[in-house]
């Protein structure tokens, strides 16, 4: 082995609390496009059942470990300094139906809601949009805000056992079995579909991969993440904000 081939690859993150994870999941997510204001939420499903969530009415990018909620299965609070999302029966649903789902992601980012818009699903033109299998699910009716269950339901039901979903006229719902998988799949729909409004805005002329060649990615991928990929973005927001990682609860303005 050459000297080289003994070099470790990066830094390492310190050990994380499940809190911590789900706080950096929401940042890294801000970054990639997921900043609708303080829209959206997050579910983490824990080993005892509970589910870890993201607080109403914070903006993701300023969410730290000591801000993470926990509830029940039926939407019950158990601890935490603050409010529960009102909207969070799409997770109870989404959580109830499906037991493979430990991390579900929902918020209005700019290009998936573009697509989800125009009640289409895009094409994939490149490698990085091609990361996760299987097809897209399209929710294609609007009928309101997820704070109503029936609402919810019908877009759990329009998900089936897909890992993705665009919601007509509202945003996206990506769905893992762990926080990794559900950044790098809720990072790869978003680049779809900011990729292909700019192909397409292009002149229309872009050739999409082929179904095949979507196969091997997302086979290569989607259960084992990109190496590193969740950890590299971990590092970047834990240098912009270190307090991302704080456990201490801030109740004033920051001065």
């Amino acid at each position: 082995m050459t000297k080289s081939q003994q070099q470790p690859y990066a830094p390492t993150l310190p050990p994380l609390t499940p809190k911590a994870e789900l706080a950096l999941l929401a940042r890294m997510l801000h970054h990639e496009g997921y900043h609708d204001h303080i829209a959206g939420h997050i579910t983490y499903r824990q080993p005892d059942q509970t589910l870890l969530v993201t607080p109403a009415r914070f903006g993701w990018d300023e969410i730290r470990a000591a801000d993470i909620m926990r509830i029940d299965l039926e939407g019950n609070y158990l601890d935490g300094p603050w409010t529960i999302q009102p909207a969070i029966g799409l997770h109870l649903e989404l959580h109830q139906a499906r037991r493979d789902v430990h991390v579900a992601i929902h918020n209005h980012p700019l290009y998936g809601t573009v697509w989800a818009d125009r009640h289409r699903v895009p094409p994939v033109y490149d490698q990085t949009s091609g990361l996760v299998r299987g097809e897209i699910a399209l929710f294609n009716e609007y009928e309101g805000t997820f704070i109503d269950r029936p609402n919810a339901r019908k877009a759990v039901e329009a998900l089936g056992d897909a890992r993705m979903a665009l919601l007509a006229n509202h945003g996206v719902l990506v769905v893992a079995p762990d926080v990794e998988i559900g950044y790098m799949r809720a990072m790869s729909l978003e680049w779809r579909c900011r990729m292909a409004w700019h192909v397409e805005a292009g002149g229309g002329d872009g050739i999409p991969l082929k179904p095949d060649v979507i196969d091997v990615i997302g086979a290569r991928f989607d259960e084992d993440p990109m190496l590193g990929l969740f950890q590299g973005m971990a590092r970047r927001e834990i240098r912009r904000d270190p307090m991302v990682l704080s456990e201490v609860v801030e109740r004033t303005v920051l001065r």
